[in-house]
């Protein structure tokens, strides 16, 4: 496999990957009451309990971004 096509593999990976964080983050930002009240119907959850999962998870989302995607990408634009 060409190193171009693997760089243009993790680019597009990136972008789709960036995309969902930011729509995960709009939904806790625009539309966290009625996240809060969908999940609460599954889980026994408080209010600071949920947003501290999702703060949690969009944290590790962020760096699985990077550690998966950039480095990667980087390290193959730097190599060749």
């Amino acid at each position: 496999m060409a190193i171009e096509l693997v760089q243009e593999i993790l680019g597009w990976c990136l972008l789709i990957n960036v995309v969902l964080l930011l729509i995960w983050f709009l939904f806790i930002v625009f539309a966290n009451d009625w996240m809060f009240r969908i999940h609460t119907r599954w889980f026994k959850l408080s209010s600071e309990n949920f947003d501290a999962i999702h703060y949690a998870g969009i944290g590790l989302f962020e760096m699985g971004i990077v550690m998966f995607n950039v480095v990667p990408y980087l390290a193959l634009r730097i190599a060749s």
